[in-house]
């Protein structure tokens, strides 16, 4: 029998009745709340803006097409989640200004008094080393009287305002070298140096004379400039599209780093003591050092063979000093120790010359191109190094070596000429059958990244950036993106990410190993850009948030930006923290993080 409304009611079956009505109204109203959503999108790749998700490391050994993730630019504002956190507020953290004498260029990790003044010996530079305080300083560093915007570059070379490195001490320590002068509200750089007597221009013109094989911004690329002073060497070698990392330590020769970074040019506080420095092995294609007051032969010769070490094979060392051409016995039994240990080595003299217009005199040693030289040396020392005890190419608190690293592999291949060997595959990249298909996709990604949304949609004032950090620089692809732009990029490889600081030195880069939850070898204001790529997540695991951001307001300069590239997550976490800092803070297509530092400082 059919089952109608009337048969159901007689025989009074009313459960059936109140499920069938409570069916009926769940039915209308799914159909009520799909009339009003719009209409379905196909969900296609080009809908897709860059992955939230934190990339695979840059060594993992994947199908490029993870780098290469389709781009969204549009800048409209309503792409913009300024409104993420709730009602744009601050976090609370009460920020103090740091204290105590020389603040205003407080650098935490060189400037622990409390651990130099207990250090059993100095002898070795050890009180020039890092000694990190714990727990590490949230503090903020003051600005100097009177600081204002930097001098734009190229501008900057030549000049910087005296209100922002305020330390006249070089002028007169080396007014007869004429390393900087002071003029009015400025200081003036001549190109003046002590071995720089016609100018700095002339002396590295002599080099390339005395060494035509050199072809500077050709095959000569990538140079350390030991004890560099204020940097005029590095300075002027940028116009031959060569870049050098010029270090020196912060000592006596006061602010010699800060006054090189304030020009805009591409330096580094460290020195040669008792670790080895934070590059990997095989690095530079040429280290100079003029009067760089560094005994070579001291420690067992610990430092000259440091220099070997970062040294690429068949790559210059030019030593500019006294010993080369002074004839009397202090100065010959420098020079004889320096014969031997170079030899000992099994580096060669290709080249020694002196001016006697200028008494200045250098020689040119290289470095072999093969294990070879070693193996036959009638002692074997100092032995060569094993390699099986050398786990990973870090050298971040790593005692220096009393042994030569053997020649392997491909390390003795001298890179493509510049610029061919950006783009080239590194020779130091991993054997892995994809490595060089996930290198170039990586490339890809950054420049198509770069191009299309950070020169134009981020409001990010490129033509007032010239100092850049990327604090997760991977294969360095957002350095190499920016080539053509005017400005250079400290290439930070953190100590425990994927090992890639060879290929970036490879590639004609300049970079470093670092552990971010510490703080840089850097004076305060010292970059316009820091840049971060899905580098906070796994940081934070490790160190807290507000001591990475103080850190982070520590090295930038007033109007320069941090941008971040993360999750939603880490950045509605780091977003509160720079309110508080009374940075401006603007949030691009769920994943982009502008942050631009004001002169804000706390009243205490």
């Amino acid at each position: 029998m059919a089952i109608t409304v009337p048969s159901i009611l007689k025989e009074r079956k009313y459960p059936f009745i109140l499920a069938f009505f409570l069916l009926l109204i769940f039915v209308t109203l799914i159909l009520i709340s799909t009339s009003q959503q719009s209409p379905l999108i196909p969900i296609t790749t080009t809908n897709l803006p860059f992955s939230t998700t934190n990339p695979p490391p840059p060594t993992t050994i994947i199908s490029s097409n993870t780098f290469s993730a389709p781009i969204t630019n549009n800048t409209n504002p309503s792409n913009n989640t300024d409104d993420y956190d709730d009602n744009n507020q601050a976090v609370d953290v009460d920020w103090e200004l740091c204290t105590g004498p020389g603040v205003v260029d407080y650098i935490p990790c060189l400037d622990n008094w409390k651990v130099i003044k207990s250090l059993p010996s100095r002898k070795r530079m050890e009180h020039r080393e890092r000694h990190c305080p714990e727990p590490t300083p949230r503090c903020l560093v003051p600005l100097p009287q009177g600081y204002q915007l930097p001098v734009p570059w190229p501008k900057s070379r030549d000049m910087v305002w005296y209100s922002n490195v305020p330390h006249p001490k070089l002028v007169e320590y080396k007014k007869d070298q004429r390393w900087v002068v002071k003029s009015d509200d400025y200081f003036i750089f001549p190109g003046g140096g002590t071995q720089f007597k016609n100018g700095v221009n002339f002396y590295i013109e002599s080099i390339e004379k005395t060494l035509p094989v050199i072809e500077w911004g050709k095959k000569t690329r990538v140079i350390l400039d030991v004890g560099c002073g204020v940097a005029s060497f590095g300075g002027a070698l940028l116009d031959r599209n060569v870049i050098t990392m010029s270090f020196a330590p912060k000592d006596e020769h006061e602010a010699q780093i800060q006054f090189a970074l304030e020009r805009g040019i591409p330096a580094t506080l460290s020195v040669i003591g008792t670790q080895r420095l934070t590059f990997p092995d095989n690095s530079f294609d040429m280290i100079h050092c003029a009067r760089c007051r560094v005994h070579w032969d001291g420690d067992g010769g610990k430092p000259l063979m440091e220099l070997n070490r970062i040294l690429r094979p068949g790559g210059y060392f030019i030593w500019s000093a006294t010993p080369v051409y002074k004839d009397d016995e202090k100065h010959q039994n420098v020079w004889k120790s320096m014969v031997a240990l170079s030899e000992s080595i099994c580096w060669s003299i290709v080249a020694k010359t002196y001016a006697s217009n200028m008494h200045i005199g250098l020689v040119v040693f290289q470095k072999p191109i093969s294990s070879s030289c070693y193996q036959n040396r009638k002692e074997n020392n100092p032995p060569l190094c094993d390699l099986s005890s050398r786990p990973n190419n870090h050298s971040w608190y790593v005692p220096l070596d009393s042994c030569l690293v053997p020649i392997v592999g491909d390390s003795n291949k001298w890179p493509s000429l510049w610029p061919e060997r950006l783009s080239d595959k590194p020779q130091s990249l991993s054997s892995e059958p994809d490595a060089e298909e996930t290198f170039k996709g990586d490339t890809t990604h950054w420049s198509a990244l770069v191009s299309e949304v950070y020169l134009g949609g981020l409001d990010i004032n490129w033509s007032s950036v010239r100092n850049v950090i990327d604090m997760n620089a991977g294969y360095g692809g957002f350095g190499a993106a920016l080539i053509n732009l005017p400005l250079w990029v400290m290439n930070v490889v953190p100590v425990h990410e994927p090992d890639t600081l060879s290929v970036i030195f490879d590639r004609g880069l300049i970079g470093t190993y670092h552990d971010w939850c510490e703080s840089f070898n850097t004076y305060p204001r010292t970059f316009d850009l820091l840049h971060s790529s899905f580098l906070l997540g796994n940081l934070t695991k490790r160190c807290d948030i507000i001591e990475v951001a103080a850190e982070m307001d520590r090295i930038a300069r007033p109007g320069g930006y941090l941008l971040v590239q993360d999750s939603m997550e880490i950045i509605a976490k780091m977003k509160p923290i720079l309110k508080s800092l009374h940075w401006s803070v603007n949030v691009h297509q769920d994943q982009f993080l502008v942050g631009k530092k004001g002169f804000w400082r706390p009243d205490k």
